[in-house]
């Protein structure tokens, strides 16, 4: 079952707050660009997001976005259609 609209970008936020202890975490819902799109015809929204994590040393990029899809979990089931994620290391932003 889907979370009322403005409750998921909080739940994204604190699965990926949990699951990855991210320096900077940045959340943002774009759905209303996807307005009238046939994936966006299921209620499940568009969302990106951008995470610096030191979970993220070492991993490819592809391992860094199956990270956050895994910290995401069932959410990408029941409240996500299309995310975009930008995931870095803190040394890859100059916080390291």
């Amino acid at each position: 079952m889907s979370l009322p609209r403005e409750q998921r970008p909080v739940a994204i936020r604190a699965a990926l707050e949990a699951a990855l202890a991210p320096l900077v975490l940045e959340v943002r819902d774009d759905s209303h660009k996807h307005a009238g799109h046939a994936g966006a015809r299921d209620g499940r929204g568009h969302f990106h997001v951008r995470v610096v994590s030191r979970a993220f040393a070492g991993l490819a990029p592809l391992a860094r976005h199956r990270r956050v899809y895994a910290a995401l979990g069932e959410l990408m089931q029941t409240d996500i259609h299309a995310l975009s994620i930008d995931a870095r290391t803190p040394e890859e932003v100059g916080l390291g």
